[in-house]
């Protein structure tokens, strides 16, 4: 007859797989972006700080470099033609050249020499190769030519304070766009370019730059005026999002979703600088001839 006591070696049983929720992709996704952010954020912070004066540039003409192979990688991929060594020599030289005083207009016409002669090298029946001219210099100056001025920025007098206010504003807009957009977004902002996008996510993130700046204007620059954070907010809160949609473009065009895959959560490096490529000559801008 059966024992009137529980068997001790019994074991409870196991779920089913089909009972075993996975979690959401965004709160993947927002999970990678976040742990890739906190391991970046002391090194980032030690570098535009306390570095040495010549490592900071040294590392965005890096950045430079690591963006443009991207840039010339995805269109190749795509079967567009290109000059991958012509775009990154050319890419390093530009990138460098912002901390040059007066080499910046110098260096980027003589590239502009180069890739115009490679495609006369190139000529084949039809005539010269414009294409990979065209896509390769685009590449230089949306990714090198605009990450230069980064370096000015940085130049500036309170320059790491406007550099840490860059970076926090940019990324907390862009952060709610992407929360906001994927909890509640209905309305395609974009459908032709950027489908996950959506009008609210975009005005989240116009609205919450405002408060972030004010945020960063207390946390780590009072020399800031209140007038000019929330201008400051506002810049980066609409340009940022021109500067994503404009990468969208890109990828859309080159037939890909990410640029690369070097940042979990984001894709390739283009991914994380693509808000930043276009803030930061806003900001040096305003910041160098209009902030109090």
């Amino acid at each position: 007859m059966p024992s009137p006591f529980p068997d001790a070696r019994a074991t409870p049983p196991m779920p089913k797989a089909a009972e075993l929720v996975p979690p959401s992709p965004w709160v993947v996704t927002l999970a990678k972006r976040v742990g890739s952010a906190a391991l970046f954020l002391p090194f980032f912070v030690w570098l535009v700080e306390y570095s040495p004066a010549w490592l900071f540039p040294a590392f965005v003409v890096l950045v430079g470099v690591v963006g443009q192979w991207e840039f010339t990688r995805m269109f190749d991929r795509a079967g567009s033609d290109v000059y991958p060594w012509l775009g990154l020599l050319a890419g390093f030289a530009i990138t460098a050249s912002f901390a040059v005083p007066g080499a910046g207009p110098l260096v980027l016409t003589l590239a502009v020499a180069a890739f115009l002669s490679a495609s006369l090298v190139k000529m084949g029946p039809s005539g010269p190769a414009w294409e990979p001219c065209a896509l390769t210099l685009l590449g230089v100056v949306y990714v090198n030519w605009l990450l230069g001025y980064s370096l000015w920025l940085r130049a500036l007098p309170h320059g790491a304070d406007w550099i840490f206010l860059l970076v926090w504003v940019t990324w907390v807009g862009e952060s709610t766009a992407y929360l906001v957009g994927t909890a509640m977004g209905r309305n395609k902002l974009s459908p032709r370019i950027s489908p996950g996008k959506t009008v609210e996510g975009a005005v989240a993130q116009l609205v919450v730059s405002l408060p972030a700046a004010l945020a960063g204007r207390w946390w780590f620059f009072p020399e800031c005026s209140v007038r000019d954070a929330l201008v400051v907010g506002l810049i980066l809160g609409c340009m940022g999002q021109v500067g994503d949609l404009v990468e969208s473009l890109l990828k859309r065009s080159a037939r890909t979703k990410d640029t690369g895959r070097l940042i979990p959560g984001h894709g390739g490096l283009l991914d994380r600088l693509d808000s930043l490529l276009f803030n930061t000559p806003a900001l040096f801008y305003y910041a160098r001839y209009l902030a109090t």
